[in-house]
């Protein structure tokens, strides 16, 4: 029987509840992952640079660095996934983090058994730092419209042959709906694809990656024509918008 994609997984969790560490620590062991803990921030950041982990968890508050300042101090250095923990009920540090680069989120307090699928979901998305499933399955590593250019194989895109500024969910993003032009995919679709979970209603990840994007694009913010918002359905990708 195959191993699970997770087995031998290196995380490195950043949190400073010694029983919240410890219990999480000792659940994700059960799934044979090796979990290393790090109860400072300020110490946060060596650490996954020179351990290069797998994957981080990383908590919000922590004493020396909050967690927005490691993930934006580590991010042009760290290219794996990281998984923000938030115990707010705002969704400004939500936005935040996943502004500066963070990967996905989870509220606290966090079931141990949503955590595990969250991760499941990364590594499916980061394996061994390679393509997620639905790029690799994808014959065509290149996509062209005129003006517009992305590639899989060298995981950069660009606008009139200079180089756009992405980060790893961003470039994503902008493969899976240039991979399907002139078709319009559900907030459900996008979520589905890029982080292994449906969209609750609330969930506002996409729409702030789309406004990013169309700035690095740019698209017109007030009446996008390269990356349309379909009301009530989704975003579609204009492939005759790049002239």
């Amino acid at each position: 029987m195959p191993a699970m994609p997770e087995a031998n997984t290196r995380i490195l969790l950043v949190e400073d509840d010694v029983r919240l560490s410890t219990l999480v620590q000792e659940y994700l062991q059960q799934q044979a992952m090796a979990v290393s803990i790090e109860h400072r921030g300020d110490k946060a950041c060596q650490r996954i640079i020179t351990e290069a982990p797998d994957l981080v968890v990383l908590d919000l508050m922590l004493p020396g660095m909050d967690g927005l300042e490691i993930c934006k101090t580590v991010r042009p250095k760290y290219s794996g996934p990281i998984l923000m923990l938030t115990a707010r009920d705002e969704d400004i540090d939500q936005v935040v983090g996943l502004e500066i680069g963070a990967d996905d989120y989870v509220t606290k307090p966090v079931q141990p058994r949503v955590l595990l699928a969250r991760i499941r979901a990364l590594l499916r998305r980061f394996p061994s730092q390679s393509l997620q499933p639905s790029l690799q399955e994808n014959d065509t590593h290149d996509i062209h419209y005129d003006c517009f250019r992305i590639s899989t194989t060298a995981r950069e895109a660009w606008l009139n042959d200079t180089t756009l500024n992405l980060t790893t969910n961003e470039f994503e993003l902008l493969w899976l709906l240039a991979s399907h032009a002139g078709e319009v995919l559900t907030r459900d679709t996008i979520l589905d694809q890029l982080r292994g979970i449906g969209y609750d209603g609330l969930d506002r990840s996409v729409d702030i990656r789309i406004s990013r994007l169309r700035k690095k694009l740019g698209d017109d913010t007030s009446r996008p024509f390269r990356i349309k918002t379909i009301r009530g359905k989704g975003y579609l990708f204009v492939k005759e918008a790049w002239k």
